[in-house]
């Protein structure tokens, strides 16, 4: 049993990533729907909450059915970290996150995300802070290092557990390295075969499908995995990875109408809380993912970019149900995506 806190998970636990203009809670509840475990907020800019800045404040909300939830929040001031955090803590999540990840370059130019990991000895007495201040069980997500002459996420982790954290996930990237270079799961291992740790150990990075998580959680023995890029256009990830590591085998690819389905769930509530004209512009970074893989369907792609009006995008959907009913998209070993009906 996996324990964080209160919170107990009595299978591995399999997480949804919090990541910005992504998931929100439109984008949580669909994923919520095929068995995330647990998921987290878009995370929240310290000085923003503090400042009751809309946008902030906006970030915070979660409906019941999203829990167990956790609020994330970044910054690079113990103080206004501290005031963020009891900010946050009234929303009554489940868990308090913060984020020593961020590798956005107007983050970490202000020493937030993972530019925090240039300063260990600060993120160690922010971590520190924030424990003391929040009853709640306080979390960290962070990367291997700030560069290759930092990679020292195993003495990091040790320190943080020691001030108080209750779980730890770590994204197998540095600071510097490129999303685009395969992550590199060595020094997370490292942390979970370290006898001092003994809080959860959660792993991150090119967690895709049911097989990369299958081997990420043999070889590396974590507690749980946190899936982000992974679930873009495909809450079915999580059903899926979990299938996989029970039974070995891969379940069905989502034909044409469940993602029409699932993307209309996303859309209307979208609009719900953002409103038609704000929901329509952002749901235009979801469609590519919802219907990757269909061949000859880049003049439907085209034209949702296009769209703006609810009711013709609801038009639209009904006559790709109807064009590729029966379809479904496959990837070959080669990678390539074929069409099978």
């Amino acid at each position: 049993m996996i324990k964080i806190g209160h919170l107990s998970f009595t299978e591995f636990p399999v997480l949804l990533a919090p990541m910005e203009d992504v998931s929100d809670p439109p984008f949580r509840y669909v994923c919520k729907l095929f068995g995330a475990d647990m998921m987290y907020t878009e995370f929240i800019s310290s000085e923003g909450l503090i400042r009751d800045a809309a946008k902030s404040v906006k970030k915070l909300d979660f409906i019941e059915f999203e829990r167990p939830i956790g609020i994330q929040i970044f910054g690079h001031d113990i103080e206004s970290m501290v005031k963020a955090a009891l900010y946050a803590e009234q929303a009554q999540p489940d868990v308090l996150d913060i984020n020593f990840g961020c590798p956005v370059k107007k983050v970490v130019a202000k020493g937030a995300g993972s530019g925090m990991m240039n300063d260990v000895p600060k993120m160690v007495a922010m971590t520190e802070a924030v424990v003391k201040a929040v009853r709640l069980p306080v979390t960290v997500k962070t990367r291997l290092g700030y560069d290759e002459r930092q990679a020292n996420i195993v003495d990091i982790a040790e320190r943080l557990q020691d001030v108080g954290i209750q779980a730890i996930t770590i994204h197998g990237r540095l600071r510097t390295t490129r999303s685009s270079v395969p992550a590199d799961w060595t020094l997370i291992g490292k942390v979970k075969e370290n006898t001092r740790m003994k809080i959860p150990v959660f792993g991150n990075g090119d967690v895709l499908d049911g097989p990369s998580a299958k081997y990420f959680k043999d070889t590396y023995g974590v507690d749980g995995l946190m899936i982000a890029r992974g679930s873009y256009g495909n809450p079915w990830v999580f059903k899926e990875v979990k299938h996989f590591i029970k039974t070995g085998e891969l379940l069905p690819a989502p034909d044409i109408h469940e993602r029409i389905r699932i993307s209309g769930i996303h859309l209307k509530r979208s609009v719900e809380w953002k409103g038609k004209r704000q929901a329509m512009m952002e749901m235009r970074k979801h469609w590519g993912h919802y219907f990757k893989g269909f061949p000859n369907f880049k003049q439907y792609r085209v034209r949702m970019m296009q769209i703006d009006a609810y009711d013709e995008m609801l038009a639209l959907m009904d006559e790709v149900a109807s064009v590729f009913d029966g379809a479904v998209p496959i990837t070959q070993d080669s990678g390539e995506e074929l069409l099978i009906r």
